[in-house]
């Protein structure tokens, strides 16, 4: 499935909780003062730029276009969240704790939803069910967050619990309308959708003035347009499927392994980037080098290069990939990963 398609996938005309929430209006407060809004914290429990990212921020742009609060392309037409994807399966299934991002009472829940790629499962087995498994919390004063996307059996809260923030709620999965394991998390202020990066959206790219996110987890929110998902190895043509469900592994490369295959999945490529994935064998020698000039703007983007066998083994040692991005004469990616042939 190409972006566009993925983009049109997740549109504006997605459908929250079934009997969930009060209808929203689109766009975001311009200039209002606020009386003490919430300061979040995050919404999950892992390590940004390491062990996930956030994939998709806020739409601010109100055409069919979109915008994220830096003006960069980390969006989707009409998205009202923040979507704080995991790297793969592997790691959703090991379990990543979602938690309240601020004190409050839990309002509504779903669980039971099917931790399914809505790829496989069709849209139509969606029945309005969009958001998948989530919680919603009221923080008062019309202020309250939601947290779509949950793992089935996961959500941990009932209507009517008081949380405190960093409270668990129950875990990330791929329920409801999703391609990826994450937690989208919205915020509210009278049914109105907030940016919390960026309330006010005509701050300036990148610059917010009235962030309300927490003071101490500005730093972790650090804008990060683009980086490397995952990446490995294989021993035949890898698909992003198999890549994202954690089925390759280095272990896998054997003497008589009929190809050597280097893969990566990178979020955030934009036209003009010039995308590099080399091979070398045990004593330095280049064996493949594969070069392409990124055409068009990538929320996410797979991409692989290897070798055949052509001899009767491949010689004992270890195998390096690299895997850069260059922007305007800059690395914005330069990764290593290593692989053994015994």
């Amino acid at each position: 499935m190409n972006d566009s398609a993925r983009s049109r996938l997740q549109s504006a005309t997605r459908r929250r909780f079934a009997g969930l929430l009060a209808a929203g209006c689109a766009g975001v407060f311009l200039g209002v003062a606020w009386a003490a809004p919430p300061r979040f914290e995050l919404p999950i429990r892992c390590e940004l730029g390491r062990d996930c990212f956030i994939q998709n921020y806020f739409d601010h742009d109100s055409g069919p276009h979109w915008r994220d609060y830096a003006c960069g392309p980390l969006s989707y037409d009409n998205h009202h969240g923040t979507d704080f994807r995991l790297l793969d399966l592997r790691q959703m299934n090991a379990g990543v704790p979602v938690v309240a991002g601020a004190d409050g009472t839990v309002v509504r829940t779903r669980d039971g939803e099917p931790d399914v790629s809505v790829a496989k499962r069709g849209r139509a087995a969606l029945q309005g069910r969009d958001a998948g498994n989530g919680v919603l919390i009221d923080h008062g004063d019309g202020w309250e967050s939601q947290y779509n996307h949950m793992r089935r059996g996961s959500v941990r809260v009932k209507p009517g619990d008081r949380v405190r923030a960093g409270a668990l709620l129950g875990l990330v999965g791929l329920s409801g309308k999703t391609e990826f394991p994450h937690v989208d998390f919205e915020v509210r202020k009278d049914g109105k959708p907030i940016d919390p990066f960026s309330p006010n959206s005509e701050s300036p790219c990148g610059a917010p003035e009235s962030t309300i996110w927490s003071a101490d987890v500005l730093p972790a929110l650090r804008y990060r347009p683009t980086g490397l998902l995952i990446a490995g190895f294989s021993t035949s043509p890898p698909t992003r499927d198999e890549a994202e469900a954690g089925n390759y592994s280095s272990a896998d490369l054997r003497p008589d392994s009929n190809a050597v295959i280097f893969w990566a999945e990178a979020f955030g490529l934009r036209a003009g980037d010039r995308q590099v994935l080399e091979l070398r064998g045990p004593a330095g020698e280049v064996l493949v080098r594969n070069e392409s000039l990124v055409e068009s703007n990538k929320a996410v983007w797979f991409s692989f290069a290897g070798k055949r066998r052509t001899q009767a083994r491949w010689p004992p040692g270890v195998y390096r990939a690299r895997y850069t991005i260059m922007r305007a004469g800059e690395f914005v990616v330069d990764a290593s990963r290593d692989a053994v042939v015994p």
